[in-house]
């Protein structure tokens, strides 16, 4: 598959890493076409990578990842281009993290809505699903990072969506038993607020490798 993922950081890095060790084709995004991150990325990735701008890869991809800072989300996508996400799976991972008075951060959207609602609503033909970012990087692509049983979750409007994303986190390594759906868009208020608290436990437990267990 051709999967765009936009952003350089190391969430958009880990994914991008993990999606050309499974098989498929991948053009990260930025704002510029010759990043340096990028391209460091593409050097040592090797065959399967490529790199361009935030509208290169959202074209390229058949499915794209937002891996941007979450205050700058819209931003970045609007330069990718609705024309070149409409009727496409746009995976979001990001939460929208205000550094503004340093950390930990607040949340730039909360309560009433979400990254997730937002991004839906300002791309209305792209079928946007929420999920992996109620965790670190690393565990997204490698859950067994974390010992024994964690979940991760998912929220969107477009059932078939949600069902073709949770193919490729079943390909991460997620078991199809550990795969939530929240429901609609709208679920992904709760995953984004959950992120205050994983700052606080990521200090408290002095590992980013830990996750959500859901005991029923």
């Amino acid at each position: 598959m051709r999967i765009g993922v936009l952003g350089t950081g190391n969430v958009g890095k880990a994914i991008a890493t993990r999606l050309v060790g499974l098989g498929n084709e991948v053009t990260i995004g930025s704002r510029t076409a010759d990043n340096e991150r990028a391209a460091e990325w593409v050097a040592a990735t090797g065959a399967g990578a490529s790199q361009g701008t935030f509208a290169d890869a959202a074209a390229f991809g058949e499915l794209v990842f937002n891996c941007t800072a979450g205050m700058v989300s819209l931003e970045a996508l609007s330069a990718a281009g609705a024309e070149n996400l409409a009727g496409k799976i746009l995976i979001d991972v990001s939460n929208p993290f205000d550094f503004s008075q340093g950390f930990p951060p607040t949340l730039g959207i909360c309560n009433t809505d979400s990254l997730g609602e937002q991004i839906q609503a300002a791309f209305p033909e792209t079928r946007v699903v929420k999920t992996l970012n109620t965790m670190n990087h690393l565990l997204m692509v490698e859950p067994t990072r974390a010992p024994g049983e964690h979940e991760v979750f998912v929220a969107g409007n477009d059932e078939e969506a949600k069902a073709e994303v949770g193919e490729l986190l079943r390909a991460f390594g997620w078991g199809p038993e550990r795969i939530i759906d929240l429901g609609d868009i709208s679920g992904a208020r709760g995953a984004e607020m959950y992120t205050v608290l994983w700052l606080r436990l990521m200090r408290a437990v002095d590992t980013l490798d830990f996750n959500i267990k859901v005991v029923h």
